[in-house]
């Protein structure tokens, strides 16, 4: 069971969701405490897993990805055979920025970035040919209104606590 995150750490962790390039010192800083404790407090949320990695967040626009579709997949069957085959196989295109196993009519939503609709559909011939399955449709982002990669931590009475 995962320990629970005290004020600090959801401090430190809301910092670093905002800019994790920036210095431990400013952290401290921050969040009222010296270097070391600080940092020894980051390690340890590396350590359990709390922070899985860190990364450069991209312009999809600028990288010359900027189609973001939307795909959902009903499966053929539910067998384990059939879902490791599919995870292994859909996790290898590099299109295919996430997975998701949901509950109701799609089994599997899929998050794709794409340059164009032929880029598309090369994608999606790939994907067809690579997995059976039972349906596929998929659903063309229009306008990219908002997109966040940081989870509400509950400071400031918002959010989970």
């Amino acid at each position: 069971m995962p320990r629970t995150l005290d004020e600090t750490d959801r401090r430190i962790l809301a910092l670093l969701q905002e800019d994790a390039t920036r210095a431990v010192a400013d952290i401290a800083d921050a969040v009222g405490l010296s270097q070391t404790p600080c940092w020894r407090r980051i390690q340890r949320l590396r350590a359990e897993g709390v922070i899985e990695r860190t990364v450069a967040i991209l312009n999809p626009e600028a990288v010359g990805l900027g189609l973001s579709v939307f795909v959902a997949i009903e499966a053929r069957d539910h067998s384990e055979t059939w879902l490791t085959h599919f995870a292994a196989t859909v996790s290898q295109i590099p299109e295919v920025l996430d997975i998701f196993r949901m509950a109701g009519e799609t089994d599997y939503l899929l998050r794709v970035a794409v340059r164009d609709m032929a880029h598309f559909d090369r994608f999606y011939r790939r994907l067809v040919e690579a997995v059976p399955m039972r349906n596929v449709t998929s659903q063309f982002v229009m306008e990219r209104v908002k997109s966040g990669t940081a989870y509400p931590l509950g400071l400031g009475g918002g959010g989970a606590a």
